[in-house]
């Protein structure tokens, strides 16, 4: 969840440490600190409560320069948020220490390094990591060994950047369980929990796999694998460039993001469809054998992506006669599961690196699940190299902690797989023909959709002093209802759920009053005129509705109801289109509301601990 960089250079590197710190906030934002070894060998360390400004201010007061270093950008788990309990940890004024995950058997850690004389200064699980290297170098080995007889001790999941007075132009670092690459650089390298922190530098990396340790100098870098041998890894050069993750002329990164979809889902059909029909391949080599023999589909994914999961098991079931079960991925690593033959296994996350959901895969795959695709937006994340086929959804970086190009490309995907499922039983060719059509108009429609934002800006202003919100929907809109209702929730903490209309009566209609606002989702579908019922029994009790819909409804705007239309669309696409004013209307009352709307309070944007 927490940010690292790391560098070693012939030049100052503070700058570079903050530089990559502002990149890394999306991921933690409750305090950040930096430590740099200066031109004495002696440790330097800045840490600041709050985001990475407060950061560069304590740097003003006392400046801190060196040419190799260690940053961090935290999202508290264990102790709360204080310079205490910011990172850099120090041991002995030798060792110092950057920390992502979660030690599990830390309180025993303690206790132990208690006894020998170790005194703590923090509350958290990490600093008995620094504490335990320390440990070691006291008992004579070098500073690589100390760390790698130090993982070995520690349960959970880490990535670590560490540096020593006793070897001042080392760093070394390890990944287990969460991710970090290595930046290559010309006499200088660079570590970092992701590229984007570090595209300013370089733009050629080395992904660590699972259980790597490597050291890092200014020249050389070494890699060794979870047994401890010396092993290459490849060199790749990222495609992607500075620009990508700068906000330019928008407020928010989230605003930026809302924009970006027309062009990112235009990336994301790129050479994956033909003239009338999706492309197998685009699913792998493997793809058109797999997809011919699996006989049932279990999909696992966390939060916005689980939304997504449930649009696909209402798309797939629709058209096959494949079962399709969808599970929140931290409940379905912990319960006993019932293995069907032939089953497919699909995870879906923007990062690749959601810890539940990685955990799930590789139990799914432990029980006999042995097929898996993963859907994911970062084609070197650990999710992608742990499945047997992978979907790229190219939505380019995404800093917004709340979810927008991310979701709507991972539909896109989902609508891609659903097609070609659905030919395997029987889809017509003709069917299939207008899917491909309305995928290819589907960037010009979502441009058209966007032009409503000064409307939904202005009803915004309904919701900005309530407290309370519903949102509504029916069929494979269900789940676009209850991603409304989470975009609003996390970024202007009004409360807020999403509802199967269908449902009202059985509960959420008890909250219905001038006080509420409701939101519903109003696609011009077979179910379209129980939704109307549905809208007239909240309009009965003195509910304000506020409704999304498809023209071709006729719904019009008239005394406690007002209606946006959206331009007739296909239901194929109807999930996609209607989850962008969904989008903006979170966004404007999170604006009214003054909330920090890409860094949300208690989030961070790769939930990578569990």
């Amino acid at each position: 969840m927490c940010g690292i960089v790391g560098a070693v250079s012939k030049r100052n590197i503070t700058p570079i440490l903050l530089h990559g710190l502002n990149r890394l906030e999306y991921r933690g934002y409750d305090s950040a600190g930096i430590a740099v070894l200066d031109s004495d060998s002696r440790i330097q360390r800045v840490r600041a409560v709050g985001k990475i400004k407060n950061l560069e201010s304590a740097l003003s007061v006392t400046p801190a320069t060196g040419h190799i270093g260690i940053g961090h950008t935290r999202w508290a788990t264990h102790g709360e948020p204080s310079a205490k309990n910011a990172h850099p940890h120090v041991c002995n004024d030798c060792v110092a220490i950057v920390h992502n995950g979660i030690i599990e058997n830390h309180e025993r850690l303690r206790e132990e390094q208690i006894k020998a004389g170790f005194t703590f200064t923090s509350d958290t699980d990490t600093e008995v990591i620094v504490h335990q290297i320390q440990k070691y170098m006291n008992e004579g080995h070098s500073l690589f060994n100390a760390v790698k007889n130090s993982i070995a001790d520690l349960d959970g999941a880490y990535a670590l950047g560490v540096i020593s007075t006793s070897e001042p132009d080392t760093l070394i670092c390890a990944r287990k369980g969460s991710p970090l690459v290595i930046g290559i650089g010309e006499n200088e390298n660079f570590i970092a929990s992701d590229m984007a922190a570090l595209l300013s530098e370089t733009n050629n990396f080395i992904i660590l796999h699972e259980g790597d340790m490597a050291i890092v100098k200014s020249t050389e870098v070494d890699v060794f694998n979870e047994q401890g041998h010396k092993t290459v890894r490849e060199i790749h050069e990222s495609q992607l460039s500075g620009d990508a993750v700068d906000k330019g002329e928008y407020a928010h990164y989230m605003l930026k993001e809302i924009y970006e979809q027309p062009s990112a889902i235009a990336e994301t059909l790129e050479g994956r469809l033909g003239k009338d029909k999706v492309l197998d391949s685009s699913f792998g080599p493997k793809a058109i054998e797999i997809f011919d023999k699996i006989k049932s589909i279990q999909i696992l994914a966390c939060g916005t992506s689980y939304h997504a999961a449930l649009i696909a098991k209402y798309g797939i079931e629709s058209v096959t006669s494949l079962p399709v079960n969808v599970e929140v991925a931290s409940e379905f690593r912990y319960r006993k599961v019932v293995v069907q033959p032939d089953t497919l296994v699909i995870t879906i996350s923007q990062s690749g690196e959601t810890a539940d959901t990685l955990a799930a895969l590789r139990k799914a795959k432990e029980i006999g699940m042995e097929h898996s695709l993963a859907i994911c937006n970062v084609p070197e994340s650990s999710l992608v190299r742990e499945s047997e086929l992978r979907m790229m959804t190219r939505a380019g970086p995404e800093i917004g902690v709340a979810s927008t190009k991310a979701f709507t490309t991972q539909l896109v995907v989902i609508l891609l797989l659903v097609t070609v499922l659905a030919r395997r039983f029987g889809f017509p060719a003709e069917t299939e023909a207008k899917v491909v059509e309305q995928l290819r108009y589907l960037p010009g429609i979502i441009d058209d959709v966007l032009k409503h934002e000064d409307e939904i800006k202005e009803i915004a202003k309904d919701f900005a002093d309530k407290d309370h919100a519903l949102f509504l929907g029916r069929g494979m809109h269900y789940p676009v209802a209850m991603e409304g209702a989470l975009k609003l929730k996390e970024i202007s903490y009004i409360h807020a759920e999403g509802y199967p209309a269908g449902e009202l009566k059985h509960g959420p209609i008890a909250l219905v009053d001038k006080n509420i606002p409701i939101v519903a989702v109003a696609p011009n579908d077979k179910l379209i005129d129980k939704l109307k019922s549905n809208l007239q029994e909240v309009r009965a009790r003195g509910g304000r509705l506020y409704v999304f819909a498809d023209k071709g409804t006729n719904l019009k705007s008239e005394n406690g109801i007002k209606v946006i239309e959206v331009a007739p669309v296909d239901i194929a696409v109807s999930p996609i289109i209607f989850s962008v004013p969904l989008q903006l209307l979170a966004y404007h009352v999170a604006v009214l509301k003054g909330t920090d709307v890409d860094q949300p309070r208690n989030l961070a944007k790769s939930v990578t601990v569990e």
